[in-house]
Parts: C-alpha cells; structure tokens; sequence
C-alpha cells in the first residue's frame, strides 16, 4: 500500500487516511440530520420563517448553503488537464458511457424498481443518479491508489457536462423515457427548463467562480501554494454548506420522517445497489479493455460516485425544501460514504491482479 504522496506505506488502515472532517463524514452527516429534526421541533413557525426568505421559490439561507458547498470542489478541479483527456481515447470513451449513459440509466431502472409507488423519492434518486461525481472521487481515487492524473482530467470533465448535459438527460429520464415505456408517474411534473436553469445558477456559477479561482489564484501565489495552501483553507466550507443545508432540510421534513421512518430505508437500498453494480461492473469493463490497475479503479470511482451537492440544489430549487426529492438527496452521502470506503479496500484487495504498471 502507498501514502497519499506516492511513498511507501505499510500498513495503516485506508479510513486513517482520510482527512479528519471526511472520516467522519457519515457521523457528522447523521448528527446534522438529528440537529435539524430537533430545530424543526423546537422552533414553531421555522417554515414561514424561510418562506419570508424566498426568492423565486428558493430559500435564500438554503441557496446560500448550496452555493457555498458547491464552490469549493470547484476550485480544486485543474482545468488545464482537460485537453490532456484525448491521449487515452479508451479511457474518455468509457467514462463517458458509463457516466452519462449507464449510470443514469441503471438509476433509472433501480428507482422505477424500489419506488414506483413514491414518485417524489424515486425522482429524487433519478436526479442523484444525473449528478456524476466530481468531489469525493478524488479522494476515493487516491486511498485506492487510482491514477490521479487520469481522476483529474474526468472530474474536470464531468464538470463542463454536467453543465451541458443534465437539463437534457433531466428531460429525457423524468418525462420522456417514462412516456415511451408507458410509466405512470403519479401525475408529478419535472420542468427541464426549470431543472436546466437550477442547473446553471447552482453549477454554473460556482463552477466560473471556481475556474476564475483557479486562474487567478495560480497566476499570483502559484500552483503549489495555491494548491498546499488555499486549497485546504477554503475546502472544509463543502461540508459545512453541505451540514447547514441537511440541517434546514431536516427541520422541514422533521415530521414527515418522524412519521414514516421506513422511506428513508427504502431510498437507501436502490442506492447501495447502484453502488455496487456501477462499481463492480465498471471495474470489471476496464480490466476487460486492458487499462492498468491505476486507470481501471479511477474510471471505477468515477462511475460509482455521484455529485450530491448538485443532485441536492436542483431537487430544493425545483421541487421545494420540504419535497421527498430533496430528502432523497440529502440520504445519499448517508450511504456513499460508508460504501465508498468499503469499495476502496476491494480495490486494493484486488490489485494483485493487476501487472506492475504505473499509477
């Protein structure tokens, strides 16, 4: 096994590794879960407090937490990697069917499969499975000893077509595939143009912000400070954005949860199986093309993770704070986390199989 920097290591366990903050992220996920069921109980009237905030439909502290939480993952990305993605033509093919082909499909048939009966949930997993990861990937890949370079480049690219892409597939999965296949969708309407634009404003603008960042940034203080010391000044404001949004989330759907404490079960195991079938299948796709260990896991990484911060703003801005959507969001790094992290030591349990080569 190997250190994050590439030297030697003999043996720590991988979640040691983790920064102190995304060790715990399930705990810290789960405590702003049970923060926001008491404010929800505590503080009568909370609802028609944020409703006095609004703007357009959007809760202003909500929007505000989903932007902050978004803009930093945006700044890490090097997007000067991107054109570096055309020298492994098999490795930009298959990312890009099994993230933006596969991977919303297989969300598809798994929340049509566990939620035909809740349609806000099963919307709500949809939405997560057209959010393609480009945070946690990152740290996944390293702890797996993935490629790094080939990590960056797809995150990058993910970014750029998650702003192009998701509207469309937004469209596509939510109205036009279930009319096709004769689905009933409980009479629940999903406005692309509203989810394209949510898109936009919760992507697309901490995703310039965070490219105007990085040029910036690089060109006065350098890559290296920029990155060794910017970087983690500015990285634990994901997860606070991400616990103050969980925090309103739960105090608004404090008795909805109270009261039907199953759903949030139901929600987690279409979740855990796509988990599992992306990650495994894709693990399996690229040891069958012939990648090295280190370009395999990433492209397994990349498959299996999912942008939650995104799935989460376009499910509160589309569907309200208080919609089963936005909760089935908020239950998705609930069971990422513990998983992810368990997929790592399958990878690294099955390196072994894998010819010497490169990282």
């Amino acid at each position: 096994m190997t250190r994050l920097d590439g030297t030697p290591q003999a043996g720590p366990a991988v979640v040691a590794k983790l920064p102190f903050l995304d060790r715990f992220l399930a705990v810290w996920i789960l405590l702003a879960m049970a923060a926001g069921l008491g404010l929800g109980r505590l503080v009568p009237g909370l609802d028609e407090a944020l409703a006095a905030l609004e703007v357009g439909g959007i809760s202003l502290p909500i929007a505000l937490g989903l932007l902050v939480m978004m803009y930093p993952v945006l700044a890490k990305v090097r997007y000067d990697r991107l054109g570096t993605v055309t020298r492994d033509r098999r490795l930009l093919l298959s990312s890009l069917v099994v993230n933006w082909v596969v991977g919303p499909a297989v969300m598809f048939a798994l929340a049509w499969i566990f939620l035909a009966d809740l349609p806000e949930y099963r919307t709500g997993l949809i939405i997560v499975g057209l959010a393609r990861c480009i945070a946690m990937v990152i740290i996944w890949n390293d702890l797996a000893c993935g490629n790094r370079e080939a990590a960056a480049v797809l995150v990058a690219l993910n970014s750029v077509f998650q702003v192009l892409a998701f509207g469309l597939l937004g469209w596509f999965y939510l109205d036009l595939l279930p009319g096709w296949l004769g689905l009933d969708t409980g009479g629940l309407d999903a406005s692309p143009w509203l989810i394209a634009l949510n898109v936009v404003i919760f992507l697309g603008v901490p995703l310039a912000a965070g490219f105007l960042t990085r040029r910036v940034g690089e060109k006065r203080m350098g890559r290296e400070r920029y990155e060794s010391a910017f970087l983690p000044r500015i990285g634990p404001w994901a997860l606070y954005g991400l616990l103050f949004t969980i925090v309103l989330l739960f105090a608004l759907q404090g008795d909805r949860i109270i009261e039907r404490p199953l759903d949030v079960a139901r929600i987690a195991l279409p979740l855990l199986a796509y988990f599992v079938l992306m990650w495994f299948g894709t693990f399996a796709l690229g040891r069958a093309l012939g990648m090295d260990y280190g370009r395999t896991t990433t492209l397994a990484f990349t498959a299996a993770g999912n942008n939650f911060e995104l799935a989460i703003a376009v499910a509160v801005a589309t569907f309200g704070v208080a919609s089963g959507q936005a909760l089935a969001g908020v239950v998705g790094p609930l069971i990422e986390v513990p998983v992810l992290v368990g997929l790592v030591y399958v990878s690294l349990a099955l390196r072994g199989r894998f010819a010497p080569g490169p990282r």
